[in-house]
């Protein structure tokens, strides 16, 4: 498991409270003190829009503010970019356990995390969360075209893929929380794991009066690698069969320096 990432100094999170403070004046700015301006009934933004994973990477935090006109309830999905994902399953024959069936699940998210200011239950009704996929229960994760399989046996082959998805912090069952500063200022920390998929994601922000949807916003925010992470992978995907010999040609020298050494003791 890798090690929790190190709560930021006092120093730092004066720093971020300050950039905080800006931020919200910023968007207060653009959504009430802009003469001749159309009204915003939403406005939000990123502390970052790039999540840089360099070596040591162990996860990190990016602050989502925003500031609305009036009342309403804030909720937030963070959706990171879409794969075939395979889900198989074990079972015993003659004694071993093997993979006997597998279902391939298209555009399934790398990244799946809600927050919002208030339950889930209390905060529309659920023909509107399923409409805008807000919440894990209304995440759509659909068989790959031509599956032949049971209804009942897809879901628990969906249910796997959820479980396993929860249990690597990749996906979020809702329970972020988004913080109203005041009447019309909100904050929410979105945190990424240190085995966080790199790629284009899309932080949606919707803003729910009376039980339903009257304005939503989208912003990207970009997850790569940086540094000698980026070089390695950018080697390992231009040049997949010499970045294998050179992983094999490294392991054996490690594993002969290491014999020698201990020969030597």
């Amino acid at each position: 498991m890798s090690p929790a990432p190190q709560p930021p100094s006092r120093c730092g999170r004066g720093l971020a409270a300050a950039i905080q403070l800006f931020l919200g004046s910023l968007l207060l700015l653009v959504l009430f003190g802009c003469p001749g301006a159309q009204a915003q009934a939403l406005v939000a933004d990123l502390s970052s829009h790039l999540v840089a994973i360099s070596t040591g990477f162990t996860g990190t935090e990016v602050v989502l503010f925003g500031a609305v006109d009036g009342p309403g309830e804030i909720a937030v999905v963070v959706l990171g970019p879409k794969a075939r994902v395979t889900v198989r399953r074990k079972e015993p024959v003659a004694g071993i356990w093997m993979n006997r069936r597998s279902v391939v699940f298209d555009q399934v998210p790398g990244f799946y995390a809600v927050a919002t200011s208030r339950p889930l239950d209390g905060l529309a009704t659920d023909p509107v969360l399923t409409r805008h996929g807000i919440g894990l229960d209304r995440l759509t994760l659909t068989a790959a075209p031509g599956t032949v399989i049971e209804p009942a046996e897809l879901s628990l082959f969906r249910e796997a893929l959820v479980r396993g998805r929860l249990e690597a912090g990749l996906f979020s069952g809702g329970d972020g929380q988004v913080v109203f500063l005041g009447k019309r200022l909100f904050r929410t920390n979105l945190f990424f794991p240190a085995d966080v998929v790199t790629g284009a994601y899309t932080v949606t922000v919707f803003l729910i009066r009376d039980g339903d949807v009257v304005h939503a916003q989208s912003t990207p925010l970009i997850v790569g690698k940086t540094g000698v992470s980026a070089e390695i992978s950018e080697f390992a995907q231009r040049k997949p069969t010499w970045y294998g010999l050179t992983a094999i040609f490294g392991a054996f020298a490690i594993g002969l320096g290491a014999g020698t050494l201990m020969g030597k003791s």
